[in-house]
């Protein structure tokens, strides 16, 4: 300690402008320094969700996340460890990788065992959620809707229609899609004693109302000068015109048929109104 202060004494003109040096630098430093209130902070997590509408959780567990777990153990590299819960139509599994793993080499490996095991899944299993978790996944402010006079399913129109669009366009924001509320659908019961008194059932309902509910592309027609757009009257737009047809060939038994405004007039088919054998509410 005694020798600095000899080496500070006997130079004083170094310690001067190493003095000066330090002054000028230093707010040039603190200036200049980038700043982030959110850092990027990197957490090696990915979560799969997987649904299947009106699967128990046992039947979740056993059929689509167990297995997938047992994929994942095998395909991707540098696992630290898997966490699965199943719910009643829903199975979410968390995967948790080592500090040190590429994120998107992860994320790219488990897309792609997921769709390779589509194939195993029950029928008709669709392709699962992917998400990464990070910092900012954490929820930093909460919206509520209320107004007087309106239902649930306004609530829910305004807020997914005209409130999340326009909230979307901020600049670093992400924005989840609403939670509550109901959404508009058509719920039909059906009168059992009368599908019954026609011999019929609630799955050929179902399979005539999505044999008459196609979506096809005709093109155009140019007749004269004009070129117009056909459509076709394959999807009804209310539903009551919509009408099940049932059709008895000469050596085949009671059957069901696609239904259109046609079926009315086709050989031995004789239709049924749908209003008849069922309540619909929208």
């Amino acid at each position: 300690m005694i020798a600095l202060v000899r080496i500070a004494l006997s130079r004083p003109y170094t310690f001067v402008v190493l003095a000066l040096l330090l002054l000028i630098i230093g707010p040039l430093a603190a200036l200049r320094t980038p700043t982030d209130i959110f850092p990027d902070i990197r957490i090696p997590v990915i979560g799969v969700v997987w649904q299947y509408t009106g699967l128990p959780p046992d039947q979740m567990a056993g059929r689509i996340t167990t297995p997938f777990q047992r994929a994942l153990t095998t395909t991707v590299n540098d696992i630290e460890h898997i966490v699965a819960n199943s719910y009643n139509g829903f199975g979410i599994v968390k995967i948790f990788f080592q500090p040190n793993v590429d994120i998107r080499t992860a994320n790219a490996q488990v897309t792609a065992i997921s769709q390779t095991l589509l194939k195993q899944m029950p029928p008709g299993a669709t392709p699962p959620l992917i998400l990464n978790y990070s910092a900012s996944t954490v929820p930093i402010i909460q919206v509520a809707l209320s107004g007087e006079g309106l239902t649930e399913q306004n609530l829910a129109d305004i807020g997914i229609n005209q409130l999340r669009t326009p909230l979307v366009t901020v600049p670093g924001a992400a924005i989840p899609y609403p939670f509550g509320g109901k959404q508009r659908q058509i719920q039909i019961d059906l009168n059992s004693t009368a599908l019954q008194a026609r011999g019929l059932s609630g799955q050929d309902v179902a399979n005539a109302l999505a044999a008459q509910n196609l979506i096809t592309p005709v093109g155009t027609q140019k007749i004269g000068n004009f070129e117009y757009t056909i459509q076709l009257n394959n999807s009804p737009l209310k539903w009551k015109s919509s009408a099940i047809c049932r059709s008895r060939p000469s050596t085949a038994p009671w059957s069901m048929s696609a239904t259109s405004p046609a079926c009315a007039t086709a050989t031995r088919r004789r239709p049924i109104s749908f209003m008849s054998m069922a309540t619909v509410r929208c």
